[in-house]
Order: structure tokens, then sequence, then C-alpha cells
């Protein structure tokens, strides 16, 4: 039996926290994600020229455009799941009569009430 089969799922996240802060304060950030920031260039430089055929400036500009395309890809995502959910909310809020100004924020709405 493992260590980690006998842990709950709490216990097993703080447990990678642990780890993860451990790792950090003896780590240079910079020097410890290397080499994933290099895989993940490479994914978009395979992706715009996946048989190396462009010069390299060529290369390096497409692949700079394609991670922008990608980010930009995610945040649109982002927001258009941020609007359903709130348009969701709002829907369930109408059902209720319970409806809050606009500019006013209670700090406790996106906090689930498991």
């Amino acid at each position: 039996m493992s260590a980690a089969e006998g842990l709950t799922t709490s216990e097993r996240e703080l447990r990678a926290r642990l780890a993860a802060h451990t790792k950090w304060a003896h780590t240079d950030p910079v020097e410890g994600t290397a080499r994933a920031r290099a895989t993940f260039l490479a994914s978009f430089l395979d992706e715009v020229d996946p048989e190396r055929k462009l010069p390299e400036g060529e290369r390096l500009r497409r692949a700079e455009n394609a991670r922008s395309a990608h980010f930009t890809r995610l945040a649109y995502l982002s927001a258009k799941a941020r609007r359903r959910e709130k348009a969701a909310k709002n829907a369930t809020n109408a059902g209720t009569g319970t409806r809050r100004s606009p500019t006013t924020r209670s700090c406790t709405s996106d906090v689930s009430q498991d």
C-alpha cells in the first residue's frame, strides 16, 4: 500500500502544494521552467513549419503569432464561459426575485457554499 492511498483529496492537495512551495523556495523559477517553456515554444514552431523549410526569422515570427492566437483563443473561451455563467446565475436569481445592483459586488458571491 502506497502512502498516497491513505490520504484524502485535501491531504493530497496539501502535500502537492507543500512540495511545490519547497521546490520553488530552492529553485530559480526561470531556470526551473526553461525546459517547459522551450517545449511549449517548439510546439508552435512545429505547428507553423513542421518541415523546417522557412527561414529562422519567419518561423519565429509565425510561431509568435500562433502563440498569440492560442492565448487569445483561451481568453475568448474564458470570457464566453464567464458570460454563460453570469447569465445562468442571473436566470436563477430572477426566479427568486433577488437582484443585485450591477455596481455592487458581494464578497461571497463567487464562493461555493458546499
